[in-house]
Parts: structure tokens; sequence; C-alpha cells
């Protein structure tokens, strides 16, 4: 799995039908520390994820395992919503967002 932070939607009106419904999302990899390793990437979202979120994702074939996108044509998918990291002893790494958690 890779860390992601979400930076925005992504809206594809002509597109593979089994894509239909499928929120498409645009996020950037990132390290433990928040640095950025990989810029807009396109992800599946399964969880509800939106603008600024910490999110782990599933790549490769595992990114087709989650039900909502089984068998989709994707390679990147959201299949959790970070709250934080913790990073060796003591150090912990927050995962805030603009979203209102409920």
């Amino acid at each position: 799995m890779r860390i992601a932070r979400i930076t925005g939607t992504v809206t594809a009106t002509v597109k593979d039908a089994s894509l239909s419904g499928t929120a498409l999302l645009l996020c950037n990899v990132e390290d433990g520390a928040g640095a950025v390793l990989e810029k807009a990437v396109v992800v599946a979202d399964t969880c509800g994820a939106g603008a600024g979120d910490l999110v782990l994702l599933a790549t490769g074939s595992a990114a087709r395992l989650p039900a909502k996108v089984g068998g989709l044509p994707v390679d990147a998918t959201v299949v959790a919503i970070v709250d934080h990291i913790d990073i060796r002893a003591g150090t912990t790494r927050s995962a805030t967002s603009n979203r209102r958690k409920s």
C-alpha cells in the first residue's frame, strides 16, 4: 500500500461503461513524512475520501480486489482514510483534512 493526499476530483463523461458510478479522485503519493513522491495520480475511491484527506492506496492487481471496484480497469484504489501515522518512537504525523469528520 501507499500513502497519498487527495488533491481533487476527476470528471470523465465519456469512459468505459464499467466505471459508471465510480468516484475518481486525484492525489499525490507521499512518503511517511509528507514529501510528495508522485504527483497527479488518478485513483478509484471506495471510502468516500475528499480533498485534503490522507489515504491508503492499493495499487496494481490488488487495486481491483475491493468489492466496489472488483474487475474494473483501475490500477490504484483508495482503501482507507488515515487518522494519523506514527513514525519511530514518539513521532506522530497528523492526517488533518479540510473535511469535517463525523
